[in-house]
């Protein structure tokens, strides 16, 4: 196919586009500058000139595509409204450019986007082959900035690495190219209105990250309380604190979509990936 990816120069976008290209698939990335065009074209992949809010650039890619991959998402969090709303808009030029033609329209989940994802599916019903994919909130492998480094980066500078309570609550991760992986399956073969989840672990114990972030910067593992949770993490101690496995029954969500698309999870799980200690160099 020729795919149409949006976020395609992005920690998890560039991934996605080599397992593309290596499955034998011809790639359209959007990226925003020069320096980025170089990265996709390097990649084999061709360039697509704009950014999330360049709408009528989004829909001749996507008509011009046999299939689109949506993964940029505006991450301000001083203004998240308005990030869901420019998804949104995204989100609705893409998918009417893909009206009738049952080509698949692969979108990704976040926070609070119900009506994003509302819209998504809606496409399904309009001769999209439309479907979701929910990753876990830990993508993990080289290049991560998300909430692991961020964790890390704290454990630094407070002289220890923290959970709150127990710390058995339970966080689902994915290794970026499983998560990539997941990505071309879904283009290749989910069918219309599929939600998906990507999590090679389906729940680690938040006490056995925080365990192995103090072990290989040797400093001390300590359990806080919830009322301690904001001073020591800031925004993350209520994510810190949630059990995120039991939220949406990642077990069987990921048992669904493993079966259902054949996903076979490959690459080291989380706890393996921060003890090989890159995350730390």
């Amino acid at each position: 196919m020729k795919v149409f990816v949006t976020g395609a120069t992005g920690y998890v976008g560039s991934a996605v586009v080599r397992e593309l290209i290596g499955a034998g698939h011809t790639v359209s990335g959007l990226c925003r500058s020069e320096e980025k065009a170089a990265g996709l074209k390097a990649a084999g992949a061709e360039a697509v000139y704009g950014t999330l809010d360049d709408l009528d650039t989004l829909g001749r890619a996507a008509a011009a595509a046999d299939g689109v991959i949506h993964l940029a998402f505006t991450n301000d969090f001083s203004n998240f409204e308005g990030a869901l709303d420019l998804d949104l808009r995204a989100v609705e030029v893409m998918g009417a450019a893909l009206e009738g033609s049952g080509k698949p329209f692969i979108t990704t989940a976040h926070a609070n986007g119900h009506t994003v994802d509302q819209a998504v599916l809606a496409k399904a019903e309009q001769g999209v082959r439309a479907s979701i994919v929910s990753l876990a909130p830990s993508v993990h492998g080289e290049g991560d900035k998300g909430f692991v480094p961020m964790m890390i980066s704290i454990a630094r500078a407070k002289g220890f690495a923290a959970y709150i309570g127990d710390g058995m609550n339970r966080w689902p991760a994915v290794h970026r190219l499983d998560a990539a992986v997941l990505y071309r399956l879904a283009l290749e073969s989910a069918p219309a209105g599929s939600r998906l989840l990507g999590a090679g672990d389906e729940g680690i114990p938040f006490h056995e990250i925080a365990a192995v972030i103090g072990r290989q910067l040797k400093v001390p593992t300590v359990g806080i309380t919830p009322e301690e949770a904001a001073a020591h993490f800031g925004f993350l101690g209520t994510i810190a604190a949630f059990d995120i496995t039991s939220l949406y029954n990642a077990k069987q969500a990921s048992l669904e979509t493993r079966e259902l698309l054949g996903w076979k999870p490959m690459q080291s799980g989380l706890i393996a990936d921060l003890e090989e200690g890159h995350y730390f160099a």
